[in-house]
């Protein structure tokens, strides 16, 4: 049994890595879309071989690709990585790339003998640069002399952003020039192999099950763009966006579909075709798997009449709407793209029509079960679709939000904790926020929140609620989303109901015996041994809690972010449980948790709620960085305590 259930964890994890890739890649290209459509518009316009060849405009054009839109991916990337100081080290780093591989004025010869990688260095070397620099101020935050903050905070970024410019000229620039150039080789093979329509076989799917971005972003923006800078237009950035394949379905299910799907078809339509928004059909796909075989022939059918026409767009078009279509238009390609979506509509319907009409069944198809699948697969609520199939803001209220994990004690609390502060500063106070454990959840709440891991598990007990999913319990910007999606249903925040004051002090639960000030250098399981057996040596918990918590945190990681992780036992060994307390060990060099930088671990005994307000008085702690440094400096178990609220200050 246990077998049988972790397999389909580690198929979702595997397709959760690539969706948190493409959408990592997204979130640095997406923002700066409108300066890449400026630019395609000022080269489709103007130079010599454009609508309306105007020279002294057209000296735009080179700037723009090789300096304007890498710097602003780059920066893009930083920013989200370390906001302003990471963005300005991340686009600074990424110069030396740019005039390595791609800028005429470093070396024509050089420049023009392949592709140009100046976009995935951009996505490389601004979240690289960002990383570093962060790193670097980790290494002497609180240890400069006040005075001279400035000081080293100016030069340490501007060594670090010049040091990595020159690293990324002679280094990475090579490397990641061959690599331009073996894609661009690949792509050269399909096209003059008539084969680039076949690449339908792979894209489609992969739109349906959210992968789109790692290959639009990742690779088919890239080299449209270097294809387009060098020849004018490019095919490739309608291999993903072509609305014919997407609007051929939806046609076919309002005039083949039958109830909810075809009512809602027409709705659909407008959305996908205009706006641009492709999810709002992935639903009707989900539902019928086989039609993937006409959204297939559809999108094979429409890159074939770019190929045949040679034709093409200037600049991505995102979102995918026939407006982006026709404003990214290169000139002599308007009746090849036209071919394009048309004909890839057209074969759609037909095959999807002919699908729809062979079904022999009467049943209607689920179209909420299937959004709630698709929500599944992208991570997090769709309101297109959801509006679509009833499910959306127009129904009510939200009135009650479960935080759930595994146990109940630990993550959840602390998570419920952060999201019921942000609920109630926003004015929703009447909105509850609590948490339980999957194994006593009942689908009795509006919207559910669990850690990716646990998303499938809530959903079966939970099937009628919004499902949220989150990777960071301290920080998640998932929190933010459930806000804004409690403003959308309930109005503006203007409740002044009371509130508990969980910052209140709570004493008994952390003793100084139970608080270690330097754990020296451990692992992972040696930092949840040691967490433990402080809770046995205060009389807290058994011996056999400790492996309780080892189990715990082989199902799903309890590193909450900001340097935290809170070790508990599983939900079945609350029989160990004496009493509830907390144990504190502070790492000054740090263990590795998974992957994350653990400094602080808080080990968890719980018997009812008497933890919870301690541990919304920590979590409240770390997401305050003077608090976090008190604890950092501090040089007694009783400072320890008093910062943590577990005992009143003298």
């Amino acid at each position: 049994m246990a077998t049988a259930t972790q397999e389909p964890a580690t198929r979702t994890s595997a397709r959760v890595h690539v969706q948190r890739f493409g959408t990592f890649l997204s979130n640095m290209v997406m923002p700066n879309i409108g300066a890449i459509i400026a630019w395609g518009l000022i080269t489709a316009f103007f130079i010599p071989v454009g609508w309306t060849p105007n020279e002294k405009i057209a000296t735009m054009v080179g700037p723009g690709i090789y300096y304007l839109i890498p710097l602003l991916i780059a920066y893009t990337g930083g920013y989200n990585i370390y906001k302003i100081r990471g963005g300005v080290v991340g686009a600074t780093s990424t110069l030396g790339i740019i005039l390595a591989t791609s800028s005429p004025l470093f070396d024509k010869a050089y420049a023009d003998t392949g592709g140009s990688p100046m976009f995935l260095g951009a996505m490389i070397m601004g979240p690289l640069g960002a990383l570093v620099i962060m790193r670097l101020d980790r290494l002497w935050d609180g240890k400069i002399k006040p005075g001279f903050e400035m000081l080293v905070n100016n030069f340490s970024a501007g060594i670090a952003a010049a040091l990595m410019a020159i690293g990324s000229m002679f280094i990475l620039g090579p490397i990641l020039r061959a690599v331009m150039e073996g894609l661009g080789n690949v792509v050269e093979f399909l096209v003059n192999h008539s084969l680039l329509p076949f690449t339908s076989i792979f894209i489609e799917p992969a739109k349906v099950l959210f992968l789109n971005n790692a290959i639009n972003h990742g690779v088919l923006t890239p080299l449209g763009l270097d294809q387009s800078k060098n020849i004018g237009h490019s095919a490739l950035f309608l291999l993903e966006a072509n609305p014919g394949p997407g609007a051929g379905l939806l046609l076919a299910f309002m005039v083949f579909g039958k109830g909810v799907a075809k009512a809602t078809a027409p709705g659909a339509f407008v959305i996908q075709f205009l706006g641009g928004i492709h999810e709002v059909y992935f639903p009707y796909v989900l539902a019928k798997p086989r039609l993937l075989l006409a959204l297939i022939a559809g999108g094979a059918t429409g890159t074939l009449m770019n190929v045949i026409f040679d034709s093409g767009l200037v600049a991505p078009a995102a979102p995918g709407s026939i407006f982006a279509v026709y404003s990214s238009l290169a000139k002599g390609s308007a009746l090849g793209v036209t071919l394009c979506w048309s004909s890839a509509l057209v074969v759609t319907f037909a095959i999807a029509g002919l699908l729809l009409k062979m079904e022999r069944s009467e049943e209607e198809i689920d179209l909420a079960a299937a959004t709630t699948q698709m929500e599944a697969n992208k991570g997090k609520r769709s309101s297109v679709a959801s509006v679509l199939t009833g499910r959306g803001a127009s129904t009510g209220p939200i009135g009650s939000i479960v935080f759930a994990c595994d146990a109940g004690m630990g993550s959840s609390a602390m998570g419920a904790s952060v999201l019921r502060k942000k609920i109630q500063d926003a004015g929703f106070g009447d909105v509850t926020v609590v948490n339980k454990a999957i194994s006593n959840l009942e689908d009795e709440y509006d919207l559910v929140v669990t850690h990716q891991d646990l998303t499938a598990r809530a959903r079966q007990k939970t099937g009628s609620a919004i499902q949220v999913s989150v990777d960071n319990f301290m920080a998640s910007p998932r929190y933010d989303e459930v806000v804004e999606l409690v403003r959308e249903r309930n109005g503006e925040g203007a409740s002044t109901a009371a509130v508990d004051d969980e910052s209140s002090s709570v004493s008994g639960l952390l003793t100084e015996a139970s608080i270690v000030l330097d754990g020296g250098t451990a692992s992972r399981d040696d930092a949840i041994t040691r967490a433990g057996e402080l809770l046995v040596a205060a009389g807290a918990v058994d011996p056999s809690y400790v492996d309780a918590m080892h189990v715990r945190e082989a199902s799903v990681s309890t590193a909450m972010g900001n340097e935290l992780a809170i070790p508990h036992g599983t939900n079945e060994a609350k029989s160990s449980v004496r009493r509830t307390a907390i144990s504190f060990v502070r790492y000054s060099d740090g263990v590795d948790w998974g992957g994350k930088d653990v400094r602080y671990v808080v080990g968890i005994a719980a018997l009812g709620n008497e933890h919870l307000k301690l541990l919304a008085r920590i979590a409240e702690i770390f997401l305050d960085p003077d608090q976090v440094r008190r604890l950092e400096t501090a040089n007694s178990r009783l400072e320890v305590m008093e910062v943590l609220g577990a005992v009143q200050p003298a």
